[in-house]
């Protein structure tokens, strides 16, 4: 009778190990979906001091990228002129971007490039977040890209752009001030705009649902800062915090 006590207390004591084991194990993956799921993985695309994963560009090889881009106060300060961009050296999808901006002479034009592929070109095949004065909010196929709006599929391979206006008043900030993007790019196709915390507009089904991200440079000087994604798939060379 004592082996068989003994055998049982050996047997109850294993099991409550197994369900012990397997009770951290639920833990670890409840977590892990919790914390891993989409959105949840934050990594500073910029890191504050220079331009070590991005790819400065302009069409004429005889000017200086360099001269266009620079860092500045720990911001990124583009001279508006020539036309051209910084965009990430990885591509990325299923994504939430996070940009502040501001202007810091007179308001003109800018952008940031969204799923960009292809050829460095002024400007790439992508879906664009608009920047432009007043305009913060308007969705821009470039060329040939498309989105579903409404129920309605928007796409002409024809057109150079296609601009898509936002859906609600101006809400952006005045030159000196900062503002910030929120952009959702979900693996679904969606699209979301927030501007200073109001959405501004949202497409589905978009026709490109991956590749660099970029800030364009055209018009006047702008300012950049905290430029970061959330995101379940990312490559190993940036900074997670």
């Amino acid at each position: 009778m004592a082996v068989a006590q003994s055998g049982e207390m050996q047997g109850d004591w294993f099991m409550k190990i197994i369900m012990s084991r397997k009770i951290i194990l639920l833990a670890a993956v409840v977590s892990a979906a919790v914390m891993g799921g989409c959105g949840q993985e934050k990594v500073m695309l910029w890191n504050g001091r220079d331009f070590t994963g991005w790819k400065l560009f302009v069409p004429d090889k005889n000017v200086d990228v360099h001269k266009v881009w620079t860092v500045r106060d720990g911001v990124v300060y583009c001279s508006g002129v020539p036309k051209g961009y910084m965009r990430t050296v990885a591509a990325y999808g299923n994504y939430d971007l996070h940009v502040e901006w501001r202007w810091v002479e007179k308001p003109t034009n800018s952008g940031v490039l969204l799923h960009a592929q292809g050829k460095d070109k002024v400007w790439p095949r992508c879906i664009e977040a608009q920047l432009m004065n007043k305009k913060a909010g308007d969705l821009v196929l470039m060329d040939g890209t498309g989105i579903t709006i409404g129920g309605k599929k928007i796409q002409d391979k024809s057109k150079e752009y296609i601009i898509l206006d936002k859906k609600k008043p101006c809400n952006e900030k005045p030159a000196g001030e900062w503002n910030s993007y929120d952009i959702h790019c979900g693996k679904d196709g969606c699209i979301r705009l927030c501007v200073n915390g109001e959405m501004q507009n949202e497409g589905f089904k978009a026709t490109q649902r991956s590749g660099w991200i970029g800030l364009q440079s055209e018009g006047s000087p702008i300012e950049f800062r905290n430029i970061y994604i959330k995101a379940d798939y990312l490559p190993t060379n940036l900074i997670l915090v």
